[in-house]
């Protein structure tokens, strides 16, 4: 099988010739990988660090089955600051924290905080369509002729966590709780420039996409952060118009919720998502093993080695041995794509991460990386 035969056999809960495999990683992760690897560091855009999801080279040194297509922005210049911080398009600036390990883009400012009528948010600069270049779309899939191609991000659809960064965590909660006006004005303006933007991907792909990544992060570490019946009435129909309207074009749903989302997973099956990503395994109720015995067939499982702290301390023997487990009984009659249960972290050892992957390109016979 090729790689792109091997996920979408996976996907459609059929059993491949391997389980296929998928890398994701914070930029400092990714750059001691291109070092690792003797590759050199690609330049940074504006204030922000390489995106390696941009940056295919790592992913054909690791053996992985997806690539990411980034379609050229050609909008209006987004503004940058001298503190290292970068405006978005949806008009949110985020700059460079440090934390113990490495950094993370925290919001400067929330543009979206002190509206109260959705006559305030509608005089906004919202971003349009027209700022990238679809054109380079089937150029960019040429890259990649036997490869798995993914369209999106995590940045798209995001209803929760993208207007959280314009409008504040605890502001956000509390539109949902309230239904606040403000608040859904602002997650449709989201959702239908993701709509006509995937979809236009998708259309200049011409079948070339295998799966669309979208997400929100319904859970906390502990459980949902929303009930069942809020999703069903705030999220359920948004998700279901975009999932259709992605499968309309052949392609498939993979969709990253962080945390514990046990409890909407049969919503989320009705509402048409393919692939959940992330599988945070010490997150409440979503161990993989689980997960596969009471969803396999239904929904397939998109991540789970575990980088909450796990992959970073397991010797290589154990790592070997829960690679392996994971592909045998969560990749069983398909329905799995191997991954880590979220950016691999930059606390974590370049050895074992290499260890991870080896152990999927020695199931293949394939030489170490």
């Amino acid at each position: 099988m090729t790689p792109r035969d091997r996920v979408r056999a996976a996907l459609c809960h059929t059993q491949p010739d391997f389980t296929p495999c998928d890398y994701l990683a914070t930029p400092e992760i990714h750059e001691r990988l291109l070092a690792r690897f003797g590759l050199p560091l690609e330049p940074a855009l504006g204030a922000h660090r390489a995106n390696p999801m941009a940056d295919p080279r790592v992913a054909e040194c690791l053996g992985t089955d997806i690539r990411y297509l980034v379609v050229p922005y050609v909008g209006p210049p987004l503004p940058t600051f001298d503190d290292r911080s970068a405006m978005n398009i949806w008009g949110i600036r985020r700059r460079p924290l440090a934390n113990e390990y490495g950094e993370y883009a925290e919001p400067v400012g929330l543009p979206y905080a002190e509206w109260h009528t959705i006559e305030e948010a509608e005089q906004f600069a919202w971003p349009d369509q027209d700022w990238y270049d679809y054109g380079a779309v089937p150029g960019l899939c040429e890259r990649f002729p036997n490869m798995a191609i993914a369209a999106g991000d995590v940045h798209v659809q995001d209803f929760i966590n993208g207007v959280a960064f314009g409008r504040g965590v605890e502001q956000v909660l509390l539109d949902i709780a309230m239904e606040d006006p403000v608040f859904l004005f602002i997650v449709e303006k989201r959702h239908s420039f993701y709509m006509r933007h995937i979809e236009r991907i998708l259309d200049a792909a011409n079948s070339r996409i295998d799966l669309v990544l979208c997400a929100d992060d319904f859970g906390s570490q502990r459980g949902p952060l929303i009930s069942p019946a809020t999703f069903d009435r705030l999220f359920a129909p948004k998700k279901k118009e975009f999932f259709d309207m992605v499968h309309s074009y052949g392609a498939k749903i993979t969709h990253h919720c962080c945390g514990s989302s046990r409890a909407l997973i049969p919503r989320f099956v009705a509402c048409g998502m393919d692939c959940l990503q992330t599988i945070q395994a010490r997150a409440t109720g979503m161990d993989p093993y689980g997960l596969k015995q009471d969803f396999g067939g239904q929904i397939a499982l998109h991540g789970a080695v575990d980088v909450q702290g796990w992959l970073q301390t397991a010797t290589k023997d154990e790592i070997e041995t829960e690679v392996n487990r994971l592909m045998d009984e969560v990749g069983a009659d398909g329905g799995f794509i191997i991954g880590p249960s979220h950016h691999i972290q930059p606390d974590t050892p370049i050895d074992n991460i290499l260890a991870f992957y080896n152990t999927v390109r020695k199931r293949r016979g394939e030489m170490p990386a």
